[in-house]
């Protein structure tokens, strides 16, 4: 997106925001007119009639100063200063009704039906003084091309109001609309499978955790798809010696005419079987262990007693070998949290790789070190080079000396120790064991029940 369409997409969000504010600020502000309007309608009728009784009583007063001849002319007088229009008329030539003429001869106000005309009697007089608010000094009653003073108040009010709110929302807004636009865009950037894309570090407090959540969720959709990735070009690549074999064997069996010889081909391709099943086996592992991402399921073990258990459960494995337990630098009766079935996993996987290139002893020993738990497998075989030691912990990762059916596997028994250390919060590294081969340390924070 262009920066001229990324500026008018966001100011087309602006105002379709500012319309819709402004549109709910203005009903809401009508309606609570309503209400106060509804409230204050009696004591706004009461203060009125008080100041026309007050306005009548003044100019009663001050007609009664002139002759009643010159009472015309005192009106019009008054006219000139008052924001209100006056009128003398005899009483007969109104048309009233019994309730107004109630009124006047109790020298009350009288109004008419839409409340245009207030009528008052002049005392000892047949001479009705007649007020209407609509008429007037047109000076007093307008002010603003020729409305109403109330109505150019309230277009006035409504129009800084809505200059105000603009100014307003443009200046506190605007983080916000620009942040909107910005994970509007990567959402539809990473719709279109462009995975690497990330939001930017946002202006808006409001946004901070939606932009972390957003791109810690493209960081483990990325995360996931090159695993899987890795998976399929890499089960491809195994796929291809096991069942290239297997073609050679069917072409061989149909030529074979001795039993022994097709024994010996039957067992081959069992063999090769084998192979096929282990190697979807330990893919469906890793992928799974890759894929879930719940939370562990942990339960309080002895955590001496249960890594004594794996090592017994390693031991017919390692036949040849001679497996040494040390525990002793372990508190007495400690019990720790772990996801057991998660855990032997990654313990069982180190340890059938020190029974795969150990030359005659493997030790395995476990000690505490600043609230972490560490266990360590050391074996005395060849070792591995330091530039390979991080490497071989990643999916189908072998060290050259590995690459043969001797010692099996196909490098993802480390990438699942690995991974179920992570789940606990913890670690597994490869260094040099004081046994001369290889030391695997496994460590994670010790939570205890």
């Amino acid at each position: 997106m262009t920066l001229q369409s990324f500026l008018q997409t966001l100011a087309s969000t602006f105002f379709k925001f500012y319309f819709l504010a402004l549109g709910c600020l203005i009903v809401t502000t009508l309606v609570a007119d309503v209400f106060v309007d509804a409230i204050i309608k009696h004591a706004n009728e009461f203060q009125k009639n008080r100041f026309l009784r007050a306005a009548c009583l003044m100019t009663e007063t001050d007609l009664m100063r002139y002759p009643q001849s010159q009472w015309g002319k005192r009106v019009e007088f008054l006219n000139q200063k008052y924001a209100f229009y006056l009128n003398l008329v005899e009483r007969e030539s109104l048309n009233l009704t019994k309730a107004q003429i109630y009124l006047l001869n109790r020298r009350q106000i009288a109004a008419n039906a839409d409340e245009t005309n207030f009528y008052f009697p002049l005392a000892d007089t047949n001479q009705v003084l007649v007020i209407n608010h609509r008429l007037g000094n047109p000076d007093l009653n307008e002010n603003f091309l020729g409305l109403p003073q109330e109505a150019a108040v309230r277009l006035s009010s409504w129009f800084i109001i809505s200059a105000l709110f603009c100014i307003f929302l443009w200046f506190f807004g605007r983080p916000i609309f620009r942040d909107m636009e910005s994970l509007r865009q990567i959402a539809h950037t990473l719709g279109e499978g462009n995975l690497e894309a990330r939001l930017p570090n946002v202006e808006s407090r409001l946004f901070k955790p939606l932009a972390s959540t957003l791109n810690s969720m493209a960081d483990r959709i990325q995360h996931l798809v090159n695993v899987q990735k890795e998976l399929s070009t890499a089960i491809s690549h195994e796929l291809r010696t096991p069942i290239a074999r297997l073609h050679f064997i069917a072409e061989m069996v149909s030529e074979t005419e001795t039993l022994e010889e097709c024994q010996r081909l039957s067992q081959l391709m069992e063999n090769d079987l084998e192979e096929l099943d282990r190697l979807l086996d330990s893919s469906l592992t890793y992928s799974r262990f890759e894929r879930d991402n719940q939370l562990l399921n942990a339960t309080p073990v002895k955590i001496a007693d249960w890594v004594e258990e794996q090592v017994d459960a390693m031991r017919i494995l390692g036949q040849h070998l001679k497996m040494e337990l040390d525990l002793n630098a372990l508190p007495p009766n400690l019990m720790l949290l772990i996801d057991k079935n998660r855990m032997a996993h990654a313990i069982s996987n180190i340890l059938r790789n020190a029974t795969k290139y150990a030359h005659s002893r493997i030790l395995v020993s476990a000690y505490v070190d600043d609230n972490l738990f560490l266990l360590c497998v050391d074996d005395d075989g060849i070792g591995i080079p330091p530039h390979e030691r991080e490497h071989i912990f990643s999916a189908f990762a072998r060290l050259d000396r590995s690459r043969d059916r001797s010692t099996g596997g196909y490098g993802l028994g480390l990438a699942i120790s690995r991974r179920v250390l992570e789940l606990h919060s913890g670690n597994v590294k490869a260094t040099e064991s004081p046994l001369g081969g290889a030391r695997f340390m496994m460590f994670w924070p010790m939570l205890t029940p």
